[in-house]
């Protein structure tokens, strides 16, 4: 493709070369570049591609988009822009041909609930028939194709080139987590969404958005960049407020239990394994038996049932869809230990996601609770020691350990969750060394116990250091027993 059809009309300066000639692809990272490459110097959070202008030249670049300032001897083209990310985003959506022209997009956000709305809506429109396409915290999907990825939303380079490959594989839908990180940094901006999805919103991330007000303004872009339905949890304070902020600019439909939804929950009835409910519609109500248990899985349900009712999916294929997901992988997911308690791995990494899981074990647990878990490091500290306070204010024994340290010193890490696990004179025991936490809760199990390794979920990981580290629940805990003879 020409430089000049991926740059069009954006306002920039060609310092020097042409834009006539042919780029064979677009990159952010110089260890990627090619011959014939143009190569977008984004900053990032911790790497300035600024730094790597060269290394790309090295590799093949033939032309380089800055924002500031720089002095190249190479003959080759130079574009000055005013911001390098929101370039990025319009000129990788240019060379990929706005490929979400030819999708249905559905953009997911909030704080909880995103990946498992995902997973019911894939399984809803699957049962209908249309091929579906995901990105997302578990990685991307396309044509049954798991594609790992490094952000719950990639940078924009990433998303259009998924994108495309989604309409090469002919998928109709595209159904997008989108975090507010991402809609802060554009990652986005230049994609239209047919639907937005709000599911809840609760402390996190404010070492990055430092309020509440900005952490939710992030969220709230994504109902302004919609065209044909904003599908709101109105039980959800935030989700009222959205609902109050963008009403009726394209058709609005809100979801709950609690306060008079357009699509809401009636006979709600729980069981360790399972919840039933009654879904009701303005076409028509119908019972559903969930796999997933507790009241967190039947809001994600509704939010599911919305988007398929949204498109005129038929109750009865929706009814179907959700009750075919048997579990969804880290999210509230029961290892088959085979012993006399119970093993659960689950992503809840918040107070409000660990409040949400534990009340469903509350109120079925026979023996103990015994909860390992632990907090980010290089993440919001503000939020430790709430996350102490209410995994303690549940369990009989808190297992504070490590999960994805990162640069932070782990130890201290541990110290600001005790804080809250202290203020309501929780029962813990302090290992720094997550695999020896999951032992020591497998070696101190009871009958009837449940043992809940919170935190990681999906992931297969540990970061320390910077450095990665396997750390896969499942391996550990199974292999663990298979040692022990159980």
């Amino acid at each position: 493709m020409k430089l000049k059809d991926i740059v069009k009309d954006y306002k920039m300066d060609l310092i020097k070369g042409n834009l006539e000639v042919d780029i064979k692809n677009v990159r952010n990272n110089s260890r990627c570049v090619e011959e014939g490459d143009l190569f977008i110097a984004e900053k990032g959070f911790t790497v300035d591609g600024h730094d790597y202008i060269q290394n790309a030249i090295d590799n093949g670049a033939i032309a380089i988009v800055t924002e500031k300032e720089i002095s190249i001897k190479e003959d080759i083209t130079i574009i000055k822009v005013e911001d390098t990310i929101d370039a990025l985003g319009k000129f990788s959506g240019n060379f990929f041909n706005s490929p979400w022209n030819d999708l249905e997009i559905i953009g997911i956000t909030g704080t909880n609930g995103k990946t498992s709305i995902t997973y019911f809506i894939k399984s809803i429109l699957e049962e209908n028939n249309n091929k579906i396409g995901i990105i997302g915290t578990i990685g991307a999907v396309i044509d049954g194709e798991n594609i790992k990825l490094e952000n719950t939303t990639p940078n924009s380079l990433v998303i259009h080139k998924l994108l495309k490959d989604m309409v090469n594989k002919n998928t109709e839908f595209s159904i997008m987590e989108v975090s507010s990180h991402s809609l802060e940094l554009k990652r986005v901006d230049n994609i239209e969404f047919q639907i937005g999805l709000f599911t809840n919103l609760t402390k996190d991330h404010l070492d990055y958005h430092e309020t509440m007000e900005n952490y939710f303004n992030s969220k709230l872009k994504l109902f302004y960049k919609t065209n044909k339905f904003n599908i709101i949890n109105i039980d959800d304070e935030y989700g009222k407020k959205i609902v109050q902020s963008v009403g009726e600019r394209i058709p609005l439909i809100t979801y709950g239990i609690k306060d008079g939804a357009d699509i809401f929950a009636t006979n709600v009835e729980f069981t360790l394994s399972k919840v039933k409910f009654t879904l009701n519609t303005p076409k028509g109500s119908t019972d559903i038996l969930l796999n997933i248990p507790g009241e967190f899985s039947v809001y994600n349900a509704l939010a599911a049932a919305t988007v398929a009712y949204a498109y005129d999916v038929p109750l009865d294929i929706i009814k179907k869809g959700l009750e075919k997901v048997q579990g969804i992988k880290g999210r509230f997911e029961v290892v088959p230990t085979n012993t006399d308690y119970t093993v659960i791995i689950d992503f809840a990494h918040t107070a409000d996601g660990l409040e949400k899981v534990l009340t469903v074990i509350d109120e079925f647990a026979e023996g103990r609770k015994i909860v390992v878990f632990g907090a980010g490091g290089n993440r919001d500290k503000t939020k430790r020691p709430v996350m102490g306070e209410t995994v303690a204010s549940h369990a009989d024994l808190s297992i504070v350990t490590s999960d994805n340290p990162r640069y932070e010193d782990p130890e201290a890490i541990i110290e600001d969750v005790l804080i809250g696990t202290k203020k309501v004179n929780g029962k813990y025991v302090k290992i720094v060394d997550r695999i020896e936490a999951i032992k020591y809760a497998i070696d101190n199990a009871k009958p009837k116990d449940i043992i809940l390794l919170a935190g990681k979920g999906h992931e297969t990981y540990t970061i320390i250091k910077g450095e990665t580290y396997p750390c896969d629940e499942r391996q550990i805990v199974l292999e663990y027993l298979n040692s022990k003879n159980i």
